[in-house]
């Protein structure tokens, strides 16, 4: 009997070419062989008749090839068409054509008298139904048909040299070579029923479709339970390591509240008490900050930095981009130069620092808050170290105070601005308490955990620019404790979203110059700066011109990335003040800006756009008082981007935005790029099992509240489970 650690190298029985193939698919040991899951099965029992109709969903079909062809087209092009028989045709019965473009190798597998197995959608094509490039398995009558055929069969994410039925009959084999006492039990079995080697034996030979559903379940479960505990441990190391409070007694954060021109709502009040705890507590912040578009995140991301830096700490806050840094530079330096605080920038581009006393009181509108009236400058208090978590009452309520801290020099930044680079770059933080990371996404857990690394360790505040959906918040960023606002400012104007076809450009460019006339302002946003030979898709450059024809004598200007940073801010000032009335622009525009009297948008392209990204662009207008028309501008007909911009019809809540977009998407295109550093899934889904995943955390977290160090018999064997997914990145979804 094989161990599951045995390497597959060791079976001489494997052919050595085989192993190559296997090796291109990760497939090493055993036990990496057998936790290789089907992605589907096929009901080889009994076959349906052929269909005489198409259908969008695709079928399971068994033939006699009858007949093949070659057929060549457009010079070089050839296309490869079988023509199956069903086993026993009736005189109802219509043949199938099986047909392939330019697959050479097809033709050399597929000969007249074979028998296979097809899958795919059945197309009308003329009087002819078709299936274009099924998936398709030669049944052959030898010794090891009864493993392929009259059974559900499953079929396996393969590779080239590695063909169905030869992967299929290995695992076959290497099932009957593994004990069941091999297969050590991952889950508690409070969470699954049954073993995992049935579990495993199930998943690829299942018996009926119900032994298979319960073993998917099983091993889902499994694999959702290994990835809880890992977060689960990571929550608990979090909070025993040792930090410092940063956190002042909220004089400034009062001062500077009062000063602004509007009153913060509900959930931001409730998201600032839930910082102001942890910035407190004597343990390293881990919260992440999500809202809708305009919800009024930086103003609570600010509140963050007040308290720790009237604590003596330096605060960094970090965006992707230069663009956004320098933005969010300028928003933080009109608010809190006022109040006597001494500011820095440090992008590639730009290196600058705020004088130590108040410089001027500006009025701009620029980001996602406006503050007037800021009164004298008040110099940082000095607050403590000593934690105090008493602080339940509202966001402006005083914390207790704390023994003297000594504070920063004064020439020393009391806010760091720049991009992720500052963790890589020679920035040297004096005493840095707070780091505010703007858009998370884009920053993964290995940076998060660099910043956490410092001894001692800051206080982290992640914010993302739109919501997260559920599911993520319990998987990628269920480490972190969350923080969510949920309810938009008052006085907010409404949207309204239209998709229109060009060809109703003509009543389009009316009902701008309608608007402009009224005088409000507006964007037009394209996809691209310059056309593209590759890309049917119009360009905000070489469009720009065309607009000053049809907007005149409305006065448009030009914005996009390759801009000089100080022409785009004269650009962007004009515009804020009124003297430029069009901004035709690409998505440098997709967070930061501000202007209320912006209220229309037209999109072009859109289907060139994400769902989450039309949101935020969306969430450029609907800042001021007057309603807002968002208008998306396309010719695209296809079926996935008529529902995409039929959801921005539907709502303007950021929330069942997202949830659209992940049901929309799916977890590949989120978490590819989200660089969790969560062992890989092979068999769970996160949008299809979101239930088991919540069954599965549930059952990880009561673990770690009863038992915290895994010292109790029944949980030391969860200890190896997290030593050993540490460090595997979450990259590939199935």
């Amino acid at each position: 009997m094989s161990e599951v650690s045995t390497n597959l190298e060791e079976l001489t029985w494997v052919p050595r070419p085989r192993l190559l193939a296997l090796r291109r698919l990760s497939i090493e040991t055993v036990e990496d062989l057998l936790t290789h899951f089907p992605r589907r099965h096929e009901d080889r029992t009994e076959f349906p008749h052929f269909p005489r109709e198409e259908s969008d969903v695709p079928i399971c079909l068994c033939g006699e090839v009858v007949k093949t062809s070659l057929r060549r087209f457009g010079g070089w092009k050839k296309i490869f068409e079988a023509t199956l028989q069903e086993s026993q045709p009736n005189a109802l019965s219509e043949p199938l054509v099986c047909r392939w473009f330019n697959l050479h190798y097809v033709q050399k597998m597929i000969a007249t008298g074979q028998r296979i197995v097809v899958f795919g959608k059945p197309r009308l094509r003329g009087k002819r139904i078709c299936m274009d490039h099924p998936e398709f398995e030669v049944i052959e009558n030898d010794e090891e048909m009864s493993i392929h055929f009259r059974r559900i069969a499953p079929i396996y994410p393969a590779t080239e040299g590695l063909s169905q039925r030869v992967l299929r009959g290995i695992i076959y084999r290497m099932l009957q070579e593994v004990s069941d006492a091999a297969w050590e039990s991952v889950a508690p079995a409070t969470l699954v029923r049954g073993k995992r080697s049935d579990a495993i034996r199930a998943i690829h030979f299942p018996e009926s479709w119900e032994a298979r559903d319960a073993a998917s379940e099983h091993l889902v479960l499994s694999e959702f339970f290994t990835m809880q505990m890992l977060i689960a441990s990571r929550r608990f190391e979090s909070s025993i390591r040792p930090g410092e409070a940063h956190c002042g007694s909220g004089a400034l954060l009062e001062k500077f509240l009062k000063a602004l021109s509007f009153e913060l709502t509900g959930a931001q009040r409730k998201v600032i008490t839930e910082i102001r705890r942890d910035l407190a507590a004597n343990y390293p912040m881990n919260r992440l900050l999500h809202g809708d578009v305009g919800s009024g995140k930086t103003v609570v991301a600010v509140a963050a930095m007040l308290l720790a830096a009237e604590a003596g700490y330096q605060a960094a806050f970090m965006a992707p981009t230069q663009i956004l840094a320098e933005q969010h530079y300028d928003v933080l330096l009109r608010w809190l130069e006022p109040l006597g605080l001494r500011l820095s920038l440090r992008t590639a581009a730009r290196q600058e620092d705020s004088g130590p006393l108040p410089l001027f009181s500006r009025n701009e509108n620029l980001g996602s808050a406006r503050v007037s009236g800021v009164g004298e400058g008040v110099p940082p208090s000095q607050a403590s170290r000593r934690k105090s978590l008493s602080s339940q009452n509202a966001a402006t309520s005083t914390l207790q105070a704390c023994p003297p801290q000594t504070p920063l020099a004064s020439d020393q930044p009391q806010i760091i601005v720049g991009t992720h680079a500052l963790l890589y770059e020679s920035i040297s933080f004096s005493n840095l308490g707070l780091a505010v990371i703007d858009e998370q996404h884009k920053f993964g857990v290995a940076q998060r955990a660099r910043l956490t690394a410092r001894e001692p360790a800051p206080d982290v505040l992640v914010m993302t620019a739109t919501p997260i959906p559920r599911t993520l918040t319990m998987t990628i960023y269920g480490d972190l404790d969350v923080s969510t606002i949920d309810e938009m400012p008052k006085n907010r104007g409404r949207i309204i979203t239209a998709a229109r076809d060009t060809s109703k450009l003509g009543e389009v460019l009316s009902f701008l110059r309608t608007e402009l006339e009224k005088g409000r302002q507006l964007y037009v946003i394209y996809p691209l700066i310059d056309e593209s030979e590759k890309l049917d898709v119009k360009a905000a450059a070489a469009e720009y011109e065309l607009w000053r024809e049809r907007l005149h004598p409305f006065r448009c200007e030009l914005l996009h990335g390759r801009i000089p940073a100080p022409e785009k801010q004269q650009i962007m000032d004009r515009f804020r003040r009124g003297d430029t009335k069009a901004l035709i622009s690409t998505t440098v525009l997709e967070v930061g800006v501000d202007v209320p009297n912006a209220s229309v948008m037209l999109i072009e392209n859109p289907e060139r756009f994400g769902l989450a990204q039309l949101h935020q662009l969306r969430g450029r207008i609907g800042r001021g008082e007057h309603k807002s028309y968002c208008i998306l501008l396309g010719s695209n007909q296809a079926k996935e981007t008529a529902a995409k911009l039929a959801v921005l019809e539907r709502t303007t809540n950021g929330f069942e935005v997202a949830e659209a977009d992940w049901e929309l998407r799916g977890p590949g295109d989120v978490l590819g790029t989200a660089q969790s550093g969560l062992p890989a899934l092979k068999i769970g889904d996160l949008k299809r099992d979101a239930d088991l995943m919540r069954r599965a955390r549930a059952a990880a977290m009561s673990i770690f509240e009863l038992d915290p160090r895994l010292k109790l018999p029944e949980n030391q064997r969860f200890r190896r489970l997290i030593v050993e997914q540490r460090g595997q990145s979450f990259s590939h979804i199935s």
